[in-house]
């Protein structure tokens, strides 16, 4: 079974950063199969491989200014690539350039999105599913970033009561940002997180939807992006620099074998504001989406 609906896309656009990845990009091909128009931003040197799997109207290059200008947080240097956060900053202000109020950016490596629903994942073939989020989020004065819990978090052989979404906590690899926030990417790992913390400390909301889910392949399990060169020496180093940057609700951890990072997002309390203007309906809204069987 998958949902599907009448062809809907989403309002705002989809950016997708990639590196080394031209003919195994996951998240790509999910969104080929949705029919759902998308930006990869690649570097220049790559541009050419690139073009040989994507359309150029779907390739973008980044300006390697925003690289030489990123923040990366710690002392190394140009011991180490900077990481993923500057051409999220550079994807951040040509959105702004264009006119755009509200942007998406995703890893390259999520094979699938999908809908829960009566503890069951099904896939969605459809832009319903962003356009959903972005009617959410557009209600509200007060979110800064949303986006989809990774599927692995919810369970389906497993009972449970998880509400539809949560807020106030970390949105990952797959984020849909407000661009008039003064936020930027910044820190050479745990960009993810790092941002998520420094727009809650600021009074902000973000919401993360159970609801709506990302299939995303298992971090350092595919080749390219940041998994060759960063993460090559394991993720303490990752860890400890968020742990330093936001040492008031941070800390690190020993699990499984490997260190991670903890972070208490219980102390952020900020409720979310309807918009002024904003009515709310009756009903149900499934965007046109409907069951189907597939072979």
């Amino acid at each position: 079974m998958l949902w599907w609906s009448k062809k809907v896309n989403p309002q705002f656009k989809i950016y997708i950063p990639s590196k080394g990845r031209a003919k195994i990009g996951l998240t790509v091909k999910a969104l080929d199969q949705m029919l759902v128009p998308y930006t990869v931003v690649v570097e220049e040197q790559e541009y050419k491989e690139y073009a040989k799997y994507l359309r150029k109207d779907n390739l973008l290059i980044l300006d390697k200014r925003f690289q030489e200008q990123y923040e990366v947080c710690d002392d190394l240097k140009d011991k180490l690539p900077v990481g993923a956060g500057a051409v999220r900053n550079f994807i951040w202000e040509k959105s702004i350039q264009d006119g755009e109020k509200w942007h998406w950016v995703m890893d390259d490596n999520i094979r699938s999105f999908q809908r829960c629903q009566k503890n069951r994942r099904l896939k969605i073939l459809d832009g319903a599913f962003f356009k959903a989020i972005e009617d959410f989020v557009l209600r509200y004065k007060n979110i800064a970033m949303a986006g989809p819990q990774y599927k692995m978090f919810i369970p389906e052989k497993q009972a449970h009561q998880r509400p539809p979404f949560i807020t106030n906590t970390r949105i990952y690899s797959c984020n849909l940002i407000r661009n008039d926030i003064p936020f930027r990417w910044r820190g050479r790992y745990n960009e993810d997180t790092i941002l998520s913390l420094d727009i809650l400390k600021a009074g902000w909301c973000t919401v993360q939807f159970n609801a709506f889910l990302q299939e995303k392949a298992v971090t350092q399990s595919m080749k390219g992006g940041n998994t060759d060169v960063l993460y090559k020496e394991g993720t303490l180093k990752k860890s400890h620099q968020l742990v330093a940057l936001h040492p008031d609700v941070a800390r690190l951890d020993l699990k499984y074998g490997r260190w991670h990072h903890f972070v208490n997002y219980k102390v952020f309390k900020q409720v979310l504001k309807f918009k002024d203007e904003y009515i709310p309906k009756k009903g149900t809204n499934e965007y046109g989406m409907s069951l189907k069987k597939i072979d």
